[in-house]
């Protein structure tokens, strides 16, 4: 089923998950213990990331070789996996870094053949190392020219002229920010690549992960306002410590406000935190409920337990 089919269609809260690929080296068990304790919720899909490969410089034989090693590889094979053994659409991340036009052409090919019908395109993180994203010389630069190769594609148009080439069938989806992109100069400008993507063929946004309602609802109605009509799920990410009202901020260019960091930082226990700052979630998420979003969309980070009582919270 696609994305926005499910949007259309809910009868109840739909719920997506965000996982991460296991490290390389380990074993995708660990995966599934995770979520196994998780599909009871009954989420309608579970997005799969993709990660840019480190660059290495490695010695060998005293010639020097450029060596892209990743950390977290098999997204597709992931998404098959899950798939197969839970009947659960899966939604691939993809990507610019790293590719070529003409690979990401063959990978989404890899992916029609699957039966994927969801991608959500991003145009990803700088590589490992780098302070600014630098494209592949014959890729994309922005998520909104993926986005269009993946439209065309969906119109039967690809790189070199085909005779009655077929169509692909994948519903897009695009990432926006309620506190912006940290790259952008304004709050406007970054609507403004928001609309472009739309424009481009997407089908819905999932947001960056946010912890203030009002955040989120000036965030809707600005883009109302410049025509974005498309349906904006809002995602959410479960605190569970202390600690991660320093690094989330640091690393994801978000707030955090004063009054769950005051509930966290009173409380007399770790635990007792942890509990805090998940009513504080669960919270957010029913104002968002109430408000209408057309389903929730949880950042598990790959820890089961905290997104489990999460959900417990919400749905019992």
């Amino acid at each position: 089923m696609q994305v926005i089919d499910a949007i259309k269609n809910a009868k109840e809260m739909m719920l997506s998950l965000e996982i991460t690929p296991p490290n390389k080296g380990t074993h995708i068990n660990d995966l599934y213990e995770t979520l196994d304790t998780l599909m009871p919720f009954k989420p309608k899909f579970i997005n799969v990331t993709y990660h840019q490969p480190q660059v290495v410089y490695e010695e060998i034989d005293n010639v020097i070789y450029r060596i892209p090693k990743r950390k977290k590889p098999g997204t597709v094979g992931i998404c098959a996996a899950i798939g197969n053994r839970y009947n659960v659409d899966t939604v691939p991340h993809f990507i610019c870094g790293g590719f070529s036009k003409f690979e990401t052409e063959d990978a989404l090919i890899d992916l029609h053949y699957l039966g994927i019908e969801n991608i959500l395109a991003l145009r990803g993180d700088p590589a490992h190392g780098e302070r600014h994203f630098i494209p592949h010389r014959d890729g994309h630069r922005f998520a909104s020219e993926l986005v269009g190769q993946i439209h065309h594609m969906n119109r039967g148009i690809y790189l070199e002229a085909l005779e009655e080439a077929q169509p692909t069938n994948f519903c897009i989806g695009v990432s926006g920010y309620p506190e912006k992109h940290f790259e952008a100069p304004n709050m406007e400008k970054d609507l403004q690549h928001l609309k472009h993507k739309v424009e481009q063929g997407a089908h819905y946004i999932i947001t960056q992960m946010f912890f203030d309602f009002d955040r989120f609802r000036r965030f809707v109605e600005k883009a109302r306002e410049i025509g974005i009509q498309v349906p904006i799920i809002p995602g959410i990410k479960p605190i569970n410590s202390i600690n991660q009202l320093i690094s989330i901020p640091r690393y994801f260019h978000i707030t955090i406000p004063h009054h769950m960091v005051e509930a966290m930082e009173n409380a007399r226990t770790k635990e007792q935190a942890r509990k805090v700052a998940i009513e504080k979630v669960a919270d957010l998420c029913r104002q968002l409920l109430d408000y209408g979003v057309p389903g929730l969309h949880i950042y598990t980070m790959g820890r089961g337990k905290t997104t489990r009582d999460l959900l417990h919270m919400l749905l019992g």
